[in-house]
């Protein structure tokens, strides 16, 4: 029940900030990417206060033993760079670019009843997917290479 208490409050505290900050709005994430043309650099400012107050709380909250409603933390354990982290986050720079949305907004503003963001988010579930089927299917062609014989 705890569980469901702190997720339900950090929902809450989520949203009320996605729209006290204006990342609702896809004209003004578009206008925060815009840095060649007529930039809005408000969003800075939501990108500065939300990782400052994200490098302070983790440093005091990974200093204990262990997190209040779970066994263990779960952190990161692969800090290295690779093509896939680089090309994602290029293909997920174009999408955001495009539309002026990332993924908690698009969740966000489902309620509102808008049909963009329906759209968006089906497209992301469809490309989520589309994902984990190509990557399941090189994974298969590998294992029939590998137990053919041939390199993996």
């Amino acid at each position: 029940m705890k569980r469901l208490a702190v997720a339900i409050i950090s929902g809450l505290i989520f949203g009320l900030g996605l729209v006290i900050s204006g990342m609702m709005n896809p004209a003004k994430v578009i206008g925060f990417l815009d840095i060649a043309g007529n930039w809005d650099p408000s969003l800075a400012i939501v990108l500065a206060g939300a990782s400052g107050i994200t490098m302070l709380t983790f440093r005091l909250i990974l200093k204990r033993q262990r997190p209040i409603l779970d066994t263990k933390f779960h952190t990161p354990t692969r800090t290295d760079v690779d093509s896939t982290l680089v090309v994602g986050a290029g293909i997920f720079g174009i999408g955001w670019g495009i539309v002026g949305f990332c993924p908690g907004p698009v969740y966000a503003t489902l309620l509102l009843g808008r049909s963009a963001p329906l759209v968006v988010f089906v497209s992301m579930i469809a490309g989520m997917t589309a994902f984990k089927c190509g990557n399941a299917y090189v994974a298969h062609l590998r294992g029939k290479v590998s137990a053919q014989g041939g390199v993996a």
